[in-house]
């Protein structure tokens, strides 16, 4: 595919699996001058990676460079000290420009294992905002009244129910918005959560005199692994693009069979056809959802890592959780780090393993307790447990849980 494809044949493409498509007549005209649109996308370094719930516009913005388009990947160093107020109750906690550098520093490595480097090009909205002056703040605060900022669906909900929204807020989208002016953007895209800021981009390239506005492009945001909100680092429901293989494959083993479909038509390169057929063949019983989660498990990694991550990944997995009799989900228990070490007993107590130190102890005589797969005999023992440290226990035959120390 290049710039030589027909603006009729892209737009068709890049209509897939979109929400919003805004618009496709004027992004057709654009595509017909021949020369590559600038594509835009931002994230703010909230934390030090991104997800694959990032990947889905990724996704999107790799077939633009396909098509012969370049990508303004933008890093939003600036914007991450007011805080992205968006879907947010409460007014969010801004970050400290050393915090901000340090989790900037891992996106470029990460955003390349999906888009090309060649057509991609790094910047960081600090490098222009550091130059306005408190009358060039004035003069974008300008262009919207508190009226239309209460439109964001949001806002309106925090306004309604006497939730304090801060001045700085209001600025967010304005300040999003006006990195589409500088960077003169064609194309914005972004989740169905960022529509209302990428309309705001509009407006400001027509407010400062700019003739062409962007087009903007929303996908739909990615659900996290509890199947309930949607994947955010702030959540810690989410894969990070950077989870090693065995990370990757355990998280995907846990999800639901509802949600693996769901990860299935925005992760993989999934025809609508092939979808219709997976989900007649799991109500059909043709298919178990196990392998289905074991086959998206490995697309994923593969596409991070390696084929052979993931097969070692599988071999792993099927090693620990299926020759031992282990289920595909074990609850989780966490553990804040204890300033001493923990006898076996408590922690098993603790973890609703059993309901009494005599009970654990009974068990560990009887040789029924392990911990990662290794039998535990001395009822005396104290584990001295490390933050970030992970270990799973089984008590008799049928009862796991994953202990995850903070």
């Amino acid at each position: 595919m290049s710039l030589n494809t027909s603006s009729q044949d892209q737009i068709q493409q890049l209509q897939l699996g979109t929400a919003d498509f805004i618009n496709a007549e004027d992004l057709k005209k654009k595509i017909s001058k021949g020369k590559p649109l600038k594509v835009k996308f931002g994230a703010d370094p909230t934390r030090p990676d991104l997800h694959i719930g990032h990947t889905v516009v990724l996704n999107k913005i790799r077939q633009f460079q396909d098509f012969g388009h370049h990508v303004d990947f933008l890093i939003g160093d600036f914007t991450a000290m007011i805080g992205d107020p968006t879907g947010k109750n409460e007014t969010r906690p801004p970050l400290s420009p050393e915090e901000i550098a340090i989790n900037a520093k891992t996106y470029a490595a990460q955003i390349f294992k999906v888009l090309n480097p060649e057509r991609t090009t790094i910047v960081y909205n600090s490098h222009w905002f550091s130059k306005l002056t408190p009358a060039d703040f004035i003069k974008l605060s300008a262009q919207y009244t508190v009226a239309r900022m209460l439109e964001r669906d949001d806002f309106t909900k925090r306004f309604q129910s006497h939730t304090p929204i801060a001045i700085h807020e209001f600025l967010y989208p304005l300040c999003q918005g006006y990195d589409s002016v500088h960077l003169k953007s064609d194309v914005e895209l972004g989740g169905t959560d960022q529509k209302f800021n990428l309309l705001v981009g509009r407006e400001l390239q027509k407010s400062y005199g700019q003739g062409d506005q962007q087009c903007v492009i929303t996908v739909p945001i990615l659900e996290g692994l509890d199947g309930v909100n949607k994947m955010s680092k702030s959540l810690d429901n989410y894969i990070a693009v950077v989870d090693s293989p065995k990370e990757m494959f355990g998280k995907t083993m846990r999800v639901s069979d509802t949600l693996m479909l769901r990860w299935i038509e925005l992760l993989t390169n999934v025809t609508p056809t092939g979808l219709s057929q997976l989900r007649t063949d799991l109500q059909e019983k043709k298919v178990h959802p196990r392998q289905v989660k074991v086959d998206l498990a490995k697309f994923l990694i593969t596409r991070f890592h390696s084929a052979e991550a993931a097969k070692q990944a599988e071999d792993e997995f099927n090693r620990m959780f299926v020759e031992k009799g282990m289920p595909d989900e074990v609850p989780e228990f966490v553990l804040m780090h204890p300033t001493e070490p923990i006898g076996i007993c408590a922690l098993m107590q603790q973890a609703g393993l059993v309901a009494s130190n005599g009970e654990a102890k009974r068990l560990i005589a009887g040789r029924a307790v392990e911990i990662d797969q290794v039998k535990i005999e001395d009822e005396k023992l104290k584990l001295d447990l490390k933050p970030g440290q992970s270990l799973v226990i089984r008590a008799g035959k049928r009862k796991f849980v994953k202990v995850i120390v903070k």
